[in-house]
C-alpha cells in the first residue's frame, strides 16, 4: 500500500485524477481539463474482438483508455496505442505502469498519417480507432487544443486512418470504429475503397426513443460484401439510470 501512495505521489500531476475502470482493479489517468475518455471509448472497446495470440493496434489511443480495457476483457497477446499528443501519450504510458501492463501494452508517440511507416505493412491482426467525427473547423478556437484535436479532423481526417488501416492490418485483419450515424454513407463508401469491407454495425441509442448518436462498426479487410447488422443498444433507460441490457453487457448487473 506505501509502495503504490509513494508511486501515485511520483507520479500524478497537478490537475489528473484516477478513475477506477471497474474492471480487474485497474485505474486510468486522466486530466478533466484536456480531455477524459467516454461512453464511445467503453462501448468500441467491448465492441471489438481480440482472439487469442492476436495483436492490437488503437490508432488516436488519447490516455489508452482502449488498449487497457480491450486488455482485460480479450486474450490478445499484445496491445499498441498510437498518439500523437506527448501529454496524453505520456499519461497512457503511466496508466500502463501504474496497472503493471508494461509487458502487454505500448504506448507509441506518433501520427496516424505515417502509421504504416512507424509499424510497417500487415503488422497487425485488429485495429481499433475511436476518431475525431466533425469535419472542418466550425467553432474551432484553439486548433492545438487536446478537445479540438479528439473531436475535430484538425491533424488527421477518416480518409488517413482507413488508408493506413488497409496497409497496417494483416490479409483479413479485423478494423473495428466508433463513429457518427450522420457520416455513414461516408463512411461505407470510404471503407469499401479502402479494401475495408463492412461487416458488422451497431447503432446505439442514448434512449430507446430518441434517434441513435453512434455506431459501432466492424470491417474486415479483403472480406467479402456480407453484413450483419445488430439489435440496436440503448444506454439509458430514464434520466442517469443506466438500460439493463447495457449493465448486463459490461458486466455490471
Amino acid at each position: 500500500m506505501r509502495e503504490r501512495q509513494n508511486w501515485m505521489e511520483n507520479n500524478i500531476k497537478q490537475g489528473e485524477r484516477l478513475d477506477d475502470l471497474q474492471v480487474k482493479g485497474y485505474q486510468i489517468i486522466q486530466n478533466p481539463n484536456k480531455f477524459c475518455f467516454g461512453m464511445d471509448a467503453v462501448l468500441l472497446a467491448n465492441f471489438a474482438r481480440v482472439k487469442k495470440g492476436e495483436k492490437a493496434l488503437d490508432l488516436g489511443t488519447g490516455t489508452g483508455i482502449i488498449p487497457i480495457l480491450l486488455e482485460a476483457k480479450t486474450q490478445g497477446e499484445s496491445f499498441t496505442g498510437l498518439e500523437i499528443q506527448e501529454e496524453s501519450a505520456d499519461m497512457a504510458r503511466r496508466s500502463v505502469a501504474l496497472n503493471h501492463l508494461e509487458d502487454k501494452i505500448q504506448i507509441v508517440t506518433g501520427d496516424i498519417k505515417e502509421a504504416a511507416g512507424i509499424f510497417g505493412p500487415a503488422s497487425f491482426d485488429v485495429i481499433t480507432t475511436n476518431p475525431p467525427y466533425m469535419i472542418g473547423e466550425h467553432g474551432i478556437q484553439n486548433a492545438q487544443d487536446a478537445k479540438t484535436i479528439a473531436r475535430h479532423e484538425v491533424l488527421c481526417t477518416l480518409d488517413d486512418i482507413l488508408r493506413e488501416s488497409a496497409r497496417i492490418l494483416k490479409p483479413g485483419g479485423r478494423f473495428y470504429m466508433v463513429h457518427r450515424p450522420f457520416r455513414i454513407a461516408e463512411i461505407f463508401s470510404k471503407m469499401c475503397a479502402c479494401k475495408i469491407e463492412p461487416k458488422r454495425m451497431r447503432m446505439v441509442h442514448p434512449y430507446i426513443d430518441k434517434e441513435p448518436n453512434m455506431v459501432l462498426i466492424e470491417g474486415r479487410r479483403g472480406g467479402n460484401p456480407r453484413m450483419t447488422v445488430e439489435r440496436p443498444l440503448i444506454v439509458y433507460k430514464d434520466v442517469n439510470v443506466y438500460a439493463d441490457e447495457l449493465l448486463v453487457e459490461y458486466g455490471l448487473k
